[in-house]
C-alpha cells in the first residue's frame, strides 16, 4: 500500500480534489485539538477551533506551498486560530479564568505522573506568558521539531531552542515555587 505525503495530500486538495482533505482530517485533527486543548483547557472550545481549522484549511488551500512541510503549515493555522480566539474573548470580557476552574479531566491516561505532579505541572504551565506556553507545548506534548516550531514561528532554529530553555527554566521555577 503506498501511503502519500501530507504534501501530496494537500497539493491535490489546493487543485480542488477536497475529498482529499478527509485524510489529513484522519491524521492530524486528534493532535490539533490536543495542541489547543493544551492552550485552552477547554474541551468544547478545542473542538470548535479544530473543525475551524479545517474549515480554514479549504478556505486558504491555494496558500499552501512546499516551502514549508504540510505539519508546519497546519500548527500555524491552528496558532492562528487560537490567536483570533484569544482576542475575542478579551473583547468579550476582562475576567480570566483561575487556574481552580479548568476541567480536571484534560488529562491524557497513563501518564506518569500523581496526580498532584500534573495539578502542579497544569498550574506552573498557566503562569507562563503565552508564548512560553506555546513553545513547550509545540515542543514537549506535540514533538514538533526545533526546524518544524522555527517554521510555524517564523524564526530560526538557535531561537527556538533559546526560547525552549528559557521557557523550561522558567517553568521550573513555577512549579518548585507550587506548594
Amino acid at each position: 500500500m503506498n501511503v502519500d505525503s501530507d504534501e501530496i495530500i494537500m497539493n491535490r486538495v489546493k487543485e480542488g480534489h477536497l475529498d482529499d482533505l478527509s485524510e489529513l482530517f484522519e491524521r492530524y485533527h486528534v493532535r490539533i485539538y490536543n495542541f489547543i486543548l493544551k492552550l485552552t483547557y477547554d474541551r468544547s472550545v478545542s473542538q470548535d477551533l479544530t473543525q475551524n481549522l479545517f474549515y480554514r484549511i479549504i478556505k486558504y488551500r491555494q496558500t499552501f506551498n512546499d516551502t514549508y512541510t504540510f505539519k508546519s503549515w497546519i500548527y500555524q493555522l491552528a496558532r492562528n486560530i487560537h490567536s483570533d480566539y484569544c482576542k475575542k474573548q478579551r473583547k468579550l470580557t476582562d475576567k480570566y479564568t483561575s487556574v481552580d476552574a479548568y476541567d480536571e479531566n484534560t488529562v491524557d491516561a497513563g501518564n506518569e505522573f500523581g496526580e498532584d505532579e500534573f495539578e502542579r505541572l497544569e498550574k506552573a504551565m498557566s503562569r507562563l506568558k503565552p508564548e512560553q506556553k506555546e513553545i513547550l507545548v509545540l515542543s514537549r506534548y506535540q514533538g514538533l521539531k526545533y526546524s518544524e516550531i522555527s517554521a510555524i514561528q517564523n524564526s530560526t532554529v538557535p531561537s527556538i531552542k533559546v526560547q525552549v530553555h528559557r521557557a523550561i527554566k522558567e517553568l521550573r521555577n513555577f512549579y518548585f515555587k507550587i506548594t
